[in-house]
């Protein structure tokens, strides 16, 4: 019996930890304002080791490119579309296209336009998918909120 015991408990951590959940990306976000009527937010990623996320700017037929979506909002209006550091950029075999990746972290920014003079938290979300060089998560959508001051 109590080796019946023994191997139910193993087999069950095994499951377990087979289980476990992948997050290779944390995102942080912060907003500066840079004049009395204009903000810019910063959307941060930091990629595990061996991970990497898309440009936002990736080609159509090939991964998922990052994308954010902002929830509207009297108090501010979107100036531009979000900006990016300039992404490694390869050749995929599987997709026959070249891609823009980044890996370790990278700061996305969106600059908007204060149409008050009160603080406000601007909410979204974000659209990501992560791949490593053996495989690639499903495509995740985290919420984010930020004030600005």
């Amino acid at each position: 019996m109590k080796r019946i015991l023994l191997i139910m408990f193993l087999f069950i951590r095994v499951r377990t930890a087979e289980a476990q959940i992948e997050t290779p990306v944390k995102w942080s976000y912060a907003a500066k304002g840079t004049s009395p009527t204009e903000a810019v937010l910063f959307l941060k990623a930091t990629i595990d080791q061996g991970w990497h996320i898309y440009s936002v700017n990736q080609a159509e037929g090939g991964p998922i490119k990052t994308s954010f979506s902002f929830i509207r909002d009297k108090k501010f209006e979107l100036m531009g579309k979000e900006r990016e550091p300039a992404p490694h950029t390869s050749f995929n075999k599987t997709f026959k296209i070249d891609v823009g990746y980044f890996e370790k972290s990278v700061i996305f920014q969106q600059k908007i336009t204060l149409t008050g003079k009160i603080a406000l938290e601007v909410k979204g979300s974000v659209d990501y998918m992560v791949c490593n060089g053996h495989k690639c998560l499903p495509p995740e959508t985290v919420d984010f909120t930020t004030p600005v001051r």
